[in-house]
């Protein structure tokens, strides 16, 4: 078993450049890190790592050393889950998931916990991009581009932008017809978008994009519906954030065929030779559970 040890944490501070990273992802010290790997070179009579006071690299012989300790460490761990785990997926997943899309997860998260009573879930929401090895986590769903090739995605659904305002903002100042007359409007600003004061409209060769400015700006879809909503503007946000109230008529859709492309929802998760079952399961709970159109897209087209 030392020697597993050993190679795990080899393969650790290789992936990571750095002994604290490493400790950090298999819960052990930097100091008991430095230790394994000191007790192998010394064993191999071989240096596998260069080290400086701010970063770690490999050797020429670490560099060959890795792919081979990597394919080992993988196998064992294999053989480990499928002695845990039998047929029935078990043990804790970690997932993340953004703020925004937390309310789309909801019932489908409890479902998948009623039907799997072995596998825990540990779901932490944020809206900033986590670093699933680094920090230990078996999966995220994600929206737009993804800009880190490192990781397997699996396209789950899309997500339409609607721009919405409700009827009493559109009675008092009318209805824009083109994008262009949104500068003679309030408009809502969403801090979440990657250039908030930048609309897109059009698709393919006929994609534009438009600069706006409001006073209103919030770091929330929701809450900018919610603005559009009580009259303040207009606002142009994810389709399923505008879904309900554009169902029940609090809001209406503007600018309809000016919609531009729908960005995808994704599941991601680290590559690994062997994913775990209960990754493999929940990944495709989720997929199962998006085949169809999403609910936020109908009854309001």
């Amino acid at each position: 078993m030392d020697r597993i040890d050993e190679l795990r944490v080899f393969v650790s501070v290789a992936d990571l450049r750095g002994f604290a990273q490493a400790a950090r992802r298999l819960g052990t010290s930097p100091a008991q890190a430095s230790k394994l790997i000191a007790r192998l070179e010394d064993r191999l009579d071989t240096r596998l790592l260069n080290r400086t006071t701010r970063d770690v690299s490999l050797t020429d012989a670490g560099r060959a050393f890795q792919a081979r300790a990597r394919v080992l460490v993988e196998e064992f761990e294999q053989l480990e889950r499928s002695a845990q785990e039998t047929a029935v997926p078990s043990g804790l997943l970690k997932l993340t998931a953004p703020v925004s899309f937390g309310a789309q997860l909801g019932s489908l998260l409890l479902d998948f916990a009623r039907a799997y009573p072995n596998v825990g879930l540990e779901v932490s929401f944020s809206d900033r991009i986590v670093n699933l090895v680094n920090e230990g986590f078996d999966a995220a769903v994600r929206i737009g581009m993804l800009a880190d090739s490192s990781l397997v995605a699996r396209k789950l659904s899309t997500v339409r932008a609607v721009t919405i305002a409700s009827p009493d903002y559109l009675d008092a100042r009318g209805t824009p017809r083109t994008p262009g007359e949104l500068q003679h409007h309030d408009v809502i600003i969403d801090l979440n978008r990657i250039d908030p004061e930048v609309w897109i409209f059009g698709r393919g060769g006929k994609r534009a994009e438009l600069r706006v400015s409001g006073r209103l700006r919030f770091a929330n879809p929701y809450m900018c519906v919610a603005a559009a909503r009580a009259g303040f503007g207009i606002a142009c946000e994810p389709a399923f954030a505008a879904a309900e109230d554009l169902r029940n008529g609090r809001v209406v859709p503007l600018l309809k065929k000016y919609e531009p492309d729908p960005v995808a929802v994704y599941a991601v998760y680290p590559h690994a030779r062997h994913l775990a079952s209960k990754v493999r399961i929940f990944i495709d709970f989720l997929a199962s559970r998006f085949a169809s159109e999403p609910e936020w897209h109908q009854r309001w087209n």
